[in-house]
């Protein structure tokens, strides 16, 4: 465990502060264990503030976790399952030994099945972040851009952001996305779907890392469970609200719908209470919140200690196992 330890980049600097620590399973459906102030040593990675809260077992040589308090990653009803990070809602460009933990962020740790992708660049669930406290200890300008700039969606995002002293201008939809700046997008999905960054959401998961699928032209939100299947299909009065990245570029939010009442829905559950812990959330006609992605009928509870075969290729280090 030293030996671990040692080289997971502890060091003798100041001790980052503010911190939360999340481990989950099933994108983020249970909650293993929750610290809203973490044990901290120093300056601590992400891999040693998991190892000093919780019991972990490491693999391909001590780089990637294999277990976290006994849940193990490898293949569970032969699907491909593992542990994958995020700081911040953000998924991490590099290995848990190697990111740093900064001032206020939030780390979230999730074991899920990766059948449909390995990648899944941005989530909501860490909310308000990455607006707060931003991307690798450096707080971004944040632009909230609206279909029509006095709605009530587009008033209400702005409303939420300012309360957590967040000041972010209003704009109309823009056509690309501007370096080292959190765009929220508000409208219907008609007026949202020109962004490049945001259109893969019309193609699934392994497009822009979001359970759903919005149809061309706006009228229909499919829900996807985590195999990829069609769980459910809203039409009129539906919303969403989901994060999604394209490279290394900042993530782009969006607060959207198939149509002016389901962009209201969505941008009234912009916060902390509804998206804590969801990947993305849809909203149907109503209110109900459907956390994405729809648990599979399949989903096991086993908390089995074994350690189980594991995947024929090891995710990309930035993410899975850390």
């Amino acid at each position: 465990m030293v030996a671990l330890l040692a080289g997971c980049g502890l060091g003798a600097g100041s001790a980052p502060t503010a911190i939360n620590l999340t481990v989950t399973r099933d994108f983020g459906v249970h909650v293993v264990r929750s610290w809203g102030a973490p044990k901290v040593s120093g300056q601590e990675t992400v891999m040693s503030l998991l190892m000093r809260n919780v019991t972990v077992s490491t693999k391909y040589g001590g780089g990637f976790v294999q277990s976290i308090d006994g849940l193990s990653g490898g293949s569970e009803g032969g699907q491909p399952r593992d542990w994958f990070y995020f700081v911040n809602g953000i998924e991490a460009s590099q290995g848990a030994a190697a990111t740093n933990v900064s001032q206020g962020d939030h780390i979230w740790w999730d074991l899920h099945d990766w059948i449909q992708t390995d990648s899944v660049p941005a989530v909501v669930g860490s909310f308000p972040e990455p607006f707060v406290n931003g991307i690798d200890g450096k707080r971004l300008p944040v632009r909230i851009e609206c279909a029509t700039v006095s709605s009530e969606p587009c008033q209400t995002v702005s409303e939420r952001l300012r309360v957590l002293g967040v000041l972010a201008p209003l704009a109309a939809i823009g056509p690309g996305n501007e370096p080292e700046t959190l765009r929220v997008l508000v409208g219907p999905w008609t007026a949202l779907s020109g962004n490049p960054t945001v259109r893969g959401i019309e193609s699934g998961p392994r497009s822009s890392g979001v359970y759903a699928r919005m149809s061309a032209d706006g009228s229909t939100l499919t829900v996807l469970d985590e195999q990829g299947a069609s769980a459910r299909t809203l039409t009129a009065g539906a919303g969403l609200i989901a994060a999604t990245r394209s490279g290394e570029e900042d993530p782009v939010w969006v607060i959207t719908g198939t149509d002016d009442a389901g962009v209201r829905l969505a941008a009234r559950a912009f916060d902390r209470a509804a998206l804590h812990d969801r990947f993305a959330l849809a909203l149907a006609p109503g209110g109900a919140m459907l956390a994405l992605p729809a648990p599979a009928p399949s989903t096991s509870l086993s908390t089995s200690t074994s350690t189980s075969t594991s995947p024929s290729k090891p995710v990309s280090s930035a993410t899975s196992g850390g």
